[in-house]
C-alpha cells in the first residue's frame, strides 16, 4: 500500500519521549508546552503562539474570539466553499452567518473575482483564508481585498506549515493563523494544533479562552490588572472565570513530541517540495494540475489532481486502487453541498468549486515517498487519461 500520510513520528522521537519520561514529569500542560510555543512562533516569525489540542480547535477558537471581542458587527464571515469542515462548522455553531465563496482553478484559493463581489454585496466582518494543500494564495491581493472593504483575515494554514510567500511565511498575514500537528501532517504531535498571532491582546484572550477562561495562562502584569478590575483577591482567583472559556489545552507530552519534530520539519518541508515537483514535471502534460504563485514557496501536503470528466476521476480512481494507491476526493469537494450545510441554507452551487466536487482528487505526498511510487502513481494517472 502506498499510503497518502505516513507518521512523522519515528523512533528517535519515541526514544526521546521515554528517555523525558524515565524523569517522572508532570504530564499535562506546563513548562514543554510553554517552551514549544516559543519555538514555533520563532519558526513560523510570530510573536505569539498558543498550542492547542487539535487544528480544529485551533479554528474554532479564532471564530470565538472575533466573536467575544464583538468583531462580528454584521454576523457574518466569509467561508472557502473548498476548504475543511471545521473551517465551516465553527460559523455554524456560534449561529454565524457562513458566506461561501468559490475557488480559483490555479492554485484552489479564493476566486478574487467571486471574493470581491461578496465583499461588496454581503459586507463580511471577516474571511477564512484556506490555503489548499499548501498552495500559496495570492496573499498580497488578498490582503488589499480585506483592507479595502474592512474585513479581519484570519488564515487557516493546517495543510501549508511551512509554505512561504515572499520569503515570509503563511502565518504572518491574518490577524490570527491556525495549524495542525495531526498524524501524518507537516509535523506531528500525535493530536495537536496552534494558533500564531502578533496581537497581545489576542493572545491573552486565547490563553484564557483555552482553559476555561481563568487567568492562570498570563503573566503577573495581566492577572494582577484583571484581579483589580473584578476585585478579585489571590485565593479567589484560583476558580475565577474572566471569559466563556473552553477546555482545548494540549499536553506537555505532546509538547515534547513537537518540540523534537521542529529540529527535522525543514527536512520534512523540503523532500515535500522536491516531491511536489517531480509530479508537477511528470503530469503537467497529460492533466490539470496546479500553479504556483509568484515568489512563493510550496510545502505541499498532498498533490491535486483535477480530470476532465468524471468519468475520467473515476478510471484515475479505479486505477489507483488497484495498484494499492490511497486516493481521495479533493479535500472534501463542495462545502455548498456537504449535508450539515444544505440542511440549513440548503444546496449552494459555484462553477469551479463544483468541478472539483465532481472531478477533483489528491493522491500521495509525504517525506518517505520514494521516485518509484511516485514515478508509479503517476503512470496510474496518465493511464487512466
Amino acid at each position: 500500500m502506498i499510503t497518502l500520510i505516513k507518521d512523522t513520528i519515528d523512533n528517535k522521537d519515541v526514544d526521546n519521549l521515554i528517555e523525558w519520561l524515565k524523569t517522572y514529569p508532570r504530564l499535562t500542560k506546563g513548562a514543554k508546552t510553554l517552551e514549544f510555543e516559543n519555538q514555533f512562533a520563532e519558526w513560523i516569525g510570530t510573536k505569539h503562539a498558543v498550542f492547542v489540542n487539535s487544528g480544529s480547535s485551533a479554528n474554532l477558537l479564532m471564530v470565538y474570539a472575533l466573536k467575544y471581542l464583538g468583531a462580528l458587527t454584521n454576523n457574518k464571515i466569509v467561508v472557502p466553499s473548498l476548504s475543511w469542515a471545521t473551517d465551516l462548522a465553527p460559523v455554524l455553531q456560534y449561529d454565524i452567518e457562513p458566506v461561501l465563496v468559490d475557488c480559483n482553478l490555479d492554485n484552489l484559493s479564493v476566486d478574487l473575482e467571486h471574493l470581491e463581489e461578496v465583499f461588496k454585496t454581503e459586507n463580511p466582518d471577516a474571511m477564512i483564508l484556506v490555503s489548499v494543500l499548501g498552495l500559496s494564495p495570492d496573499i498580497d491581493k488578498i490582503v488589499e481585498l480585506c483592507d479595502k472593504y474592512n474585513v479581519i483575515l484570519i488564515e487557516d494554514n493546517c495543510e501549508s506549515q511551512g509554505t512561504k510567500y515572499k520569503g515570509k511565511r503563511l502565518g504572518n498575514f491574518g490577524l490570527m493563523a491556525s495549524f495542525s500537528t495531526y498524524f501524518g501532517h507537516t509535523m506531528s504531535t500525535i493530536e495537536g494544533g496552534m494558533i500564531t498571532t502578533n496581537s497581545d491582546e489576542i493572545y491573552n484572550l486565547l490563553l484564557q479562552l483555552r482553559s476555561h477562561g481563568w487567568d492562570r495562562d498570563l503573566s503577573k502584569e495581566k492577572q494582577t490588572q484583571l484581579r483589580d478590575r473584578h476585585n478579585v483577591d489571590d485565593f479567589s482567583a484560583f476558580y475565577t472565570f474572566y471569559t466563556p472559556g473552553f477546555n482545548l489545552r494540549s499536553t506537555d507530552l505532546q509538547a515534547v513530541i513537537g518540540i523534537e519534530q521542529l529540529k527535522k520539519v525543514d527536512w520534512m518541508i523540503d523532500q515535500r517540495n522536491r516531491n511536489f515537483k517531480k509530479y508537477i514535471s511528470k503530469l503537467k502534460d497529460y492533466t490539470w494540475v496546479p500553479k504556483e504563485i509568484e515568489d512563493s514557496f510550496t510545502a505541499s501536503f498532498c498533490i491535486p489532481i483535477i480530470a476532465y470528466s468524471p468519468e475520467q476521476k473515476q478510471r484515475m480512481v479505479k486505477n489507483l486502487m488497484d495498484n494499492n494507491i490511497e486516493c481521495r476526493p479533493l479535500i472534501c469537494g463542495s462545502m455548498g453541498t456537504q449535508p450539515f450545510y444544505t440542511e440549513i441554507y440548503g444546496r449552494k452551487e459555484l462553477p469551479n468549486v463544483s468541478q472539483v466536487d465532481d472531478c477533483g482528487i489528491y493522491v500521495p505526498n509525504h517525506p518517505q515517498l520514494t521516485d518509484s511510487e511516485i514515478d508509479l502513481i503517476c503512470k496510474c494517472i496518465i493511464d487512466a487519461i
